[in-house]
């Protein structure tokens, strides 16, 4: 079995990460090589699944934040409205009133 670093599709970077350019479709050698690939890209999206949380997390009291005040705004918008269905209100009641009395 060749192993990944004797293999011309595996790069070493400077920094110690590992890269693949085989293409599973095409540049595979040996069946172990897809199994590699495979986890490869698999431990990818974890750390790239792993990093979104992180962001959400770190955005969370800041949405937090921005519900609670737009909750304030829609409560204010409401009380500052209120005045309009006050007098609907007060026409349904002589509208009621008026029926019992029929």
């Amino acid at each position: 079995m060749i192993q990944c670093g004797d293999c011309e599709y595996f790069h070493r970077g400077p920094d110690g990460t590992v890269a693949f350019t085989c293409d599973p479709f095409s540049t595979i050698k040996e069946v172990d090589c897809l199994v590699k690939w495979q986890l490869i890209k698999l431990d990818s999206m974890v750390r790239a699944y792993q990093a979104t949380v992180q962001m959400y997390q770190r955005m969370a009291p800041l949405q937090e934040k921005m519900l609670r005040q737009m909750e304030r705004e829609v409560e204010e918008v409401e009380e500052a409205d209120s005045w309009k269905y006050q007098y609907d209100d007060e026409d349904d009641e002589l509208d009621d009133d008026d029926n019992d009395t029929r």
